[in-house]
């Protein structure tokens, strides 16, 4: 039996003459929702027969927005089955709730009958002409950069120096630790791996030269490539992305500054300089986690370690990886640069810039990687 303080919600009918009358009392929200849709659905069936119904609110404790939509829904049935409906006892609140919240019925959208084919061809061909469309403002970009590092290298009092040395600071120093950490283990688990897989043909040694060439020729400028383009390429996406937000480059451009040459260049420049040294540190790191394995499980010593190491590798080995880092600079932060200028005034745009620069900067640097790789070997380098 319901009580003043019983808020369960509640519904019930009986019949006055020719009209249907509806008691809703209690809670009608959203926590209650499931049942009371159930309810609610059986009042047209109630009211079949009847040339009117009353819907009295009047014992309505709490109404929210989905209580107020099932009651918007069940007036809406009442209606299409052909009978009048009229509310009593409602609060104001509560009526203007069910104003604003009024049920309409939706029309669910049309299905388009597509072959799979066809869609498959048309989402290849969107990536195709995205893509397109990126390589030519990536061309656009590049050319806007050049023009305004010239101008700030020619123009001594227009270089920032103190950002360049800031974000050199920031991506170069500040990495170091864990990328001479990873190097360090990726060097060791290939010294391992290539200790195991050699050692059965009595040629275990042999792993110094797998070590050596491996990582100073590949692994050393990739790793720490791909480390930078995920950790500061989505730094530099977030921060231009977080200045466009609040119209901070907009304002740049209204001072009659240019937000290339005072946000990008200096960026991209620190990544330009930083990389070369991170390899420098990221390929002696996988060396010396080569050395402590190759001690360890072959029972080569470092000396002997070191005198194997230069006997394998040339003065062009040690380059190859060095020369690739500067040009992977460039790709990162070009690429995190555009991301970060293209951000639209959300957070959701901005976090879906920040993804889209981490997936294409790797993706850029392992097709650049390649096209070295192919170039050097075509030149026999």
């Amino acid at each position: 039996m319901a009580t003043d303080l019983d808020h369960t919600a509640r519904l019930s009918s009986r019949r006055e003459g020719e009209a249907a009358r509806f008691t809703l009392g209690g809670e009608w929200v959203l926590a209650d929702s499931a049942a009371l849709e159930k309810d609610a659905a059986g009042m047209a069936a109630a009211a079949r027969g009847s040339a009117r119904a009353i819907v009295d609110l009047a014992q309505i404790v709490r109404l929210d927005t989905a209580g107020a939509w099932i009651i918007g829904r069940a007036m809406d049935e009442l209606a299409h089955a052909g009978v009048s409906v009229s509310l009593e006892g409602a609060r104001p609140e509560h009526t203007i709730l069910l104003q604003e919240t009024k049920f309409r019925p939706f029309e669910a959208p049309s299905r388009c009958r597509r072959f799979l084919i066809v869609d498959i061809l048309a989402d290849l061909g969107r990536s195709v002409v995205s893509a397109a469309q990126d390589a030519y403002s990536g061309v656009g970009f590049l050319g806007e950069f050049v023009v305004a590092s010239a101008v700030s290298l020619l123009a001594a009092g227009r270089f920032r120096f103190t950002s360049l040395v800031y974000h050199m600071e920031s991506f170069g120093f500040r990495s170091l630790p864990i990328i001479a950490l990873i190097n360090l283990l990726v060097g060791a688990i290939v010294a391992q791996q290539g200790i195991f897989q050699l050692r059965r043909f009595g040629a275990g040694a042999y792993a110094v030269d797998l070590i050596g060439i491996l990582v100073l020729r590949e692994l050393g400028v990739l790793l720490t490539s791909i480390m930078i383009a995920g950790r500061s390429g989505s730094a530099i996406t977030a921060e231009l992305g977080s200045m466009k937000m609040r119209e901070e480059v907009d304002a740049l451009r209204v001072m009659g500054l240019s937000p290339v040459e005072v946000l990008v260049t200096p960026r991209v420049l620190a990544l330009v300089l930083s990389l070369p040294l991170l390899t420098f540190i990221a390929d002696m790191s996988a060396l010396f986690g080569g050395l402590l394995v190759c001690w360890v499980y072959e029972g080569i010593s470092p000396a002997a370690y070191l005198s194997l190491l230069q006997a394998a590798i040339g003065r062009n080995t040690f380059i190859v990886g060095l020369i690739k880092a500067p040009f992977m600079a460039l790709v990162i932060g070009m690429v995190a640069a555009m991301e970060g200028m293209a951000t639209r005034g959300s957070a959701e745009s901005l976090g879906r810039h920040v993804t889209a620069s981490v997936v294409k900067a790797i993706f850029m640097v392992i097709v650049l990687d390649g096209f070295f790789a192919i170039f050097f070997a075509s030149i026999k380098y």
